[in-house]
């Protein structure tokens, strides 16, 4: 730190220039105070007295070590007491300039050094320098007498030699600007003796030389100037008056020369002090004394009051030992014959402890950012207590437990600095009480309120109240629908608790996750972009990403978990048994042997759902002759319910549906063809019922032929009915009949050349034949045993892969043949019934 001394300029101002030849005393001075400064390690100015206002004191930011526009920047500025600033700083020149004009005299009475301590600050290193300012003196007052026109009596009878007192003059300047000399006009009766106290004080005297004569001049009239050392000198003038009188012998004598009293400053007004005395030997109106006020100041003449006849000094008003501590007094006692005596009264004003301290917020950071260090300034204090002593000693704390601690710091300032760290999140204001407290009897005590705000950083990344989350969506969800939502939770403020969300980089199935979910950045809402199928994806890994607006910005994660719930949106698929893929019509074989609870075929079905809705169930829908056939519920098997009877149709068709558990629930249903026979004969006269042409054309020709044969059989039918009726008592004729009808059903397979369709069960074993009737090939499939109890898979409903074991009929055939054979079936069939 530079320490500087001496005097600077700007503008224009400039040193005196009526120091004259005293400038090298002037250095030698400045030396010697550079030296004093260096030690205390203040930085020292000095600047005249009565300068302009913005005039240069000294060069702060150097002296600082800032540059000269750097002030604003780093907050410097001037926290001392005061109501008045005397000085201000310069932001842009970086100087200390005056804030007005400074009188010297006003701020530091006659005291020989005149010197200002300012506190600086510097906010952004909280650090506090002090500096002193020393306000030279320049010769602006003159000197000043108390009464422009003074009488002083004197007795005829009075010896040359005899020194009467005059009135002192004051000039508040000091040194070589106070007054310096006084001068007597002229006379030829009285001269001037100035004599010079032990306190540096010069006191005129008026010397009588030569003995009066009241008869030959009763009055003379006298002038006395006071002058000053100063550059130009200044003066004043006094116009005495002398008074001859008659004769009168003595002068009154005070008991002491100097009356000392001591009086606490809280005396109301009125109280009497004490009581000065003086005597006079003289008899009658000569011995009387009247007492007043020889020389007081203007400030303390208002304070106190003199009776003039007893001689009481008493207070006229209060007293206060902050304002002046010690009063110093003439009083003059004076008979009827204008003799006069003097006397000197000291009063000393005694502390109290009738002030409490006073703390004054200089600087405050607020808000302060709660990652500060421990030892970081949050305020400075100034603590000031106007009593003295130990009343005037002031001790400074804390109330609770904060985290916070005072320090001492320069003259009469506190540093309130943290001990450990903040944290905005459990604590986001302060209220700090500071307690001062004196050390008078009683104590007395002040409590100063600071308001600390505590300013967030970015040091808590969101948090999610779960560490993972589950979710549920039914598929088949609209595009675009809301899903989920999350929310994280920062307990900071501002952007630091401003949140967004994002999901992390993911694929699935080869597919970006951004193309089947999305997120709300702001709000934390999920989306789903597609229509989600339970049978393709069932759940979904999310990993989503809640990022705060901090710097730097600060994250978590958080699992999230979507599973995709089934809804019943597949109908059962029927696997077996499936209608083969060339046109031709599966039979299944029940023997009339079979008993109660023959399995006859089963009934195979999935549902590509999952749960209740893939949960099926078999029932028997529709059927050619009702309590035939039973179905299993949960199996499907398909069994006999009772034996069966001659009297059972050949061909039983049955309808399976199969329904699952689903809401709403979804079925399919499937056709059964079962014939009931015992051999292959039986299933040929079933055999145009079983067959299913793949022409539609033939198809029609076909019924057509039916029709017609139909209608034949039946004339032939209506024939046989009335011939029988003509002929009952011929019951030979029914035997022949019986035989005919035998003789039909007996009839060779080879006889039916050109049929579509053959199918023939064995036992346990069925075969299918299957005619066409514009190609010569066909097949004939020999499946396995239990073939009711096989199992076959099946891609689809329109592909059929059974084992097939092809056998080839070449055999000629034309529309005739065919037409005959249908005739030649539909006339067995008949025949069968009527058998």
């Amino acid at each position: 730190m530079k320490i500087l001394s001496g005097f600077h300029s700007e503008g224009t101002m400039a040193a005196p220039k009526n120091y004259g030849g005293r400038g090298e005393l002037v250095l030698l001075c400045a030396l010697l105070g550079t030296l004093w400064e260096i030690g205390r390690g203040q930085i020292h100015y000095s600047v005249p007295e009565e300068s302009d206002k913005g005039s240069f004191v000294g060069n702060i930011s150097k002296d600082l070590g800032l540059e000269s526009q750097e002030l604003a920047k780093h907050g410097v500025r001037i926290v001392s007491r005061g109501k008045t600033q005397l000085f201000a700083l310069n932001l842009r020149s970086g100087s200390l300039v005056t804030a007005g004009r400074i009188d010297r005299e006003e701020l530091c009475a006659q005291s020989a050094h005149c010197l200002v301590n300012i506190n600086i600050l510097v906010e952004d290193r909280g650090k506090l320098f002090g500096i002193e300012i020393e306000i030279i003196d320049i010769n602006d007052n003159n000197p000043k007498f108390q009464a422009e026109n003074l009488e002083v009596k004197i007795n005829e009878i009075a010896a040359p030699g005899t020194r009467y007192p005059l009135p002192e003059a004051v000039d508040p300047d000091v040194g070589l600007n106070s007054l310096q000399s006084y001068q007597l006009s002229p006379n030829h009766h009285f001269s001037l003796d100035v004599r010079t106290a032990d306190d540096g004080t010069i006191n005129p005297g008026l010397v009588l030389e030569r003995a009066l004569d009241r008869e030959e001049e009763a009055a003379h009239h006298l002038v006395l100037i006071a002058s000053d050392g100063g550059e130009p000198r200044r003066s004043s003038t006094a116009h005495i008056k002398v008074t001859v009188l008659d004769m009168n012998d003595n002068a009154p004598v005070f008991a002491q020369p100097i009356y000392r009293v001591t009086v606490p400053e809280n005396v109301p007004p009125g109280t009497q002090l004490l009581t000065v005395r003086a005597s006079d030997p003289d008899e009658g109106a000569n011995g009387e004394v009247a007492y007043k006020f020889w020389k007081i100041s203007e400030k303390q003449s208002p304070l106190f009051q003199l009776n003039e006849n007893t001689g009481e000094i008493s207070t006229a008003k209060s007293l206060d030992y902050e304002e002046c501590a010690f009063y110093e007094m003439e009083i003059q006692a004076e008979d009827v014959g204008a003799l006069m005596g003097r006397t000197k009264v000291l009063i000393s004003v005694e502390d109290i402890n009738d002030n409490r301290p006073e703390v004054i917020v200089t600087s405050l950071f607020s808000p302060v950012l709660e990652n500060t260090l421990p030892g970081t300034v949050i305020a400075f204090l100034n603590v000031h207590d106007r009593d003295s002593g130990k009343n005037g000693q002031v001790v400074c704390h804390l109330h609770d437990n904060l985290p916070f601690q005072l320090e001492k710091s320069i003259d009469n300032y506190y540093r309130l600095v943290t001990w450990k760290y903040l944290d905005r999140e459990k604590i986001s204001m302060y209220n700090i009480t500071v307690m001062a407290s004196d050390l008078g009897t009683p104590p007395l005590s002040t409590e100063t309120h600071i308001t600390l705000h505590v300013a967030d950083t970015n040091d808590n990344p969101p948090t999610f109240p779960r560490a993972s989350y589950s979710a549920y969506i039914p598929e088949n969800n609209p595009r675009g629908a809301s899903i989920f939502s999350v929310t994280a939770h920062d307990p900071d403020s501002g952007k630091n608790a401003q949140v967004t969300y994002s999901l992390t980089k993911d694929t699935i199935m080869g597919a970006p996750l951004s193309s089947y979910i999305s997120i709300n950045s702001d709000t934390g809402v999920l989306y789903a972009l597609c229509s989600f199928d339970y049978e393709q994806i069932q759940d979904l890994q999310l990993l989503v990403t809640a990022r705060d607006s901090g710097a730097p910005p600060l994250s978590s994660n958080v699992s999230l978990s979507l599973f995709i719930l089934d809804q019943n949106d597949n109908t059962p698929e029927i696997l077996y048994p499936s209608l083969p893929n060339d046109g031709s019509t599966g039979v299944e074989l029940a023997p009339r042997s079979a008993e109660l609870g023959y399995l006859v075929t089963k009934v195979v079905a999935v549902d590509r759902d999952s749960g209740q809705n893939a949960w099926l169930s078999y029932r028997l829908l529709k059927a050619s002759e009702p309590g035939l056939f039973v179905v299993g519920l949960h199996t499907g098997e398909v069994r006999t319910a009772r034996a069966l009877l001659d009297r059972d149709l050949l061909r039983q068709s049955l309808v399976v549906v199969v329904q699952d558990h689903g809401q709403p629930p979804l079925s399919a249903t499937v056709t059964l063809t079962v014939a009931v026979a015992d051999s292959i004969s039986d299933v040929l006269a079933d055999l145009g019922n079983i067959k299913n042409p793949t022409n539609s054309d033939d198809s029609e020709l076909t019924l057509y032929l039916v029709v017609a044969v139909a209608i034949v059989s039946c004339v032939f039918l209506a024939f046989v009915v009335v011939l029988l009726a003509l002929r009952l008592w011929r019951w030979h004729k029914s035997s022949m009949l019986q035989a005919s009808c035998r003789g039909l059903v007996g009839l060779p397979a080879s006889s039916f050349v050109g049929v579509e369709g053959v199918q023939a069960f064995l036992k346990t074993y069925s075969h299918e034949v299957s005619l066409t009737a514009d190609s010569g090939k066909s097949h004939l499939i020999f499946p396995q045993p239990n073939y009711a109890d096989t199992l076959i898979s099946h891609e689809s409903c329109e592909k059929n892969d059974s084992l097939l074991t092809s056998i080839d009929f070449h055999e000629g055939k034309d529309e005739a043949a065919s037409v005959q054979v249908s005739s030649v079936f539909v006339y067995i069939y008949f025949s069968e019934e009527l058998c």
